[in-house]
């Protein structure tokens, strides 16, 4: 058995996605998605002039042996742009295998762990009263877990406040956006908003915050302490992490549980806030992090550390990719959540799939391979368009972490 061919496919119902098909001799193909926000095509470009070439021929089973030829082979090692077209071929080689023997990916991994997978929404306002009522909303569709953002009186255009109440995508403009940020207006904001849901809605419900990597050490540390009353399920991205070590100030000073990684690619960038058990969730994922191959390493080695996945699962990242994800997230062992970001009816009817959502919960379908599949003719349809994510800056100028 052999790979015949492989070609990319570039669509935007609603935002773009990028795909990689990789079809055998046999007629059997497989799927996997390469989209990187707001820089599609260089992955385009990666797979196109660098990967393909090299695909042709090879012996599709052989999925680790690919894996370890397109990331020891190329000498230049991580990134995003070459773990997400590693993860692309690697998901659809998951996707041809699981086909041809007739089986669901997460069979293929060692069987179900549990029978559904529990999710998380995002809900958001303008303020801390539209955020609440936005929380009860999705408690109404039956979530049990939910990530509350709310804007910040004199913040421009927030982190995490959407245009819309379902379908949140950040990447607005043909060239970078402009939002602002005030730490300090944040630090006295974002703990009122938490202190209202929970007198609101009890504590029946897991709330989750994102920090999208704004604070320093000491301030997300502050803001952990400041929001143990309410017992989140996690603080999130609470401050960047190219310093594991940074993690550890913020570790000493709240038991707020922390959860990073969805900007990680590999499980270098994981390794030291495993083994320090400085973190809670380690939260990679399956187009990030090289695909299903490297992911499992990952999770294997929080596992040894009660370090619990919780998997990015944004709009940017293709229904490929969420049912990639949840074949994952069924077999795991240490599970812990899965974020959710319903897609488009657009999207959804561009990468027909077979997992569905039930009380809170997504449950992967049976089909063999991963269970999601593209209507070529219906991509066409939706060209590229350029998009960026925005960008941030202080109320002096200073460029900030968006």
């Amino acid at each position: 058995m052999k790979i015949q061919s492989a070609k990319v496919i570039v669509t935007c119902p609603g935002r773009n996605f990028v795909t990689l098909k990789i079809v055998t001799d046999q007629g059997v193909y497989g799927i996997g998605d390469a989209t990187l926000n707001g820089r599609e095509k260089a992955v385009v470009s990666y797979l196109e002039d660098h990967v393909i070439p090299c695909l042709t021929g090879m012996d599709p089973r052989r999925i680790e042996d690919i894996w370890q030829y397109l990331y020891r082979g190329a000498y230049w090692r991580r990134g995003p742009v070459t773990m997400r077209a590693i993860a692309a071929v690697d998901m659809a080689l998951w996707d041809i295998k699981g086909k041809m023997a007739g089986m669901p990916v997460y069979d293929l991994l060692g069987g179900k762990s549990r029978e559904r997978v529990m999710v998380y929404g995002h809900a958001n306002g303008a303020d801390i009263d539209e955020t609440v009522d936005a929380v009860g909303h999705y408690i109404d569709m039956g979530y049990k877990a939910i990530r509350a953002q709310t804007g910040v009186p004199g913040i421009k255009d927030a982190y995490g406040v959407g245009r819309g109440k379902l379908y949140y995508e950040p990447a607005d403009a043909a060239l970078p956006s402009l939002t602002g940020w005030d730490t300090r207006k944040a630090l006295n904001y974002v703990p009122k908003l938490f202190e209202k849901l929970r007198a609101t809605y009890g504590f029946d419900h897991h709330l989750l915050h994102d920090g999208h990597h704004r604070y320093t050490p000491q301030e997300a540390a502050n803001l952990g302490k400041m929001l143990e009353p309410y017992q989140l399920f996690w603080f999130e991205d609470c401050t960047p992490a190219e310093n594991q070590e940074a993690f550890k100030l913020v570790r000493q000073h709240t038991v707020t549980p922390l959860a990073v990684g969805e900007i990680f690619n590999t499980i270098w960038d994981a390794k030291d806030l495993i083994q320090n058990q400085l973190i809670d969730y380690i939260r990679a994922t399956v187009v990030g992090a090289g695909g299903l191959t490297h992911l499992r390493r990952i999770a294997d080695l929080a596992a040894l550390y009660q370090v619990r996945t919780g998997s990015h699962g944004a709009t940017d990242l293709s229904p490929v990719t969420m049912g990639c994800a949840l074949h994952f997230d069924t077999w795991v062992p240490n599970f812990g959540i899965q974020e959710y970001m319903r897609h488009t009816e657009e999207t959804d009817a561009v990468f027909p799939h077979d997992y569905r959502f039930e009380d809170g919960h997504l449950i992967v379908g049976e089909t063999p391979g991963h269970g999601v599949d593209i209507d070529e003719a219906l991509a066409a349809k939706y060209p590229y368009k350029p998009a960026y994510l925005p960008v941030a800056r202080l109320e002096d100028g200073t460029m900030w972490n968006w």
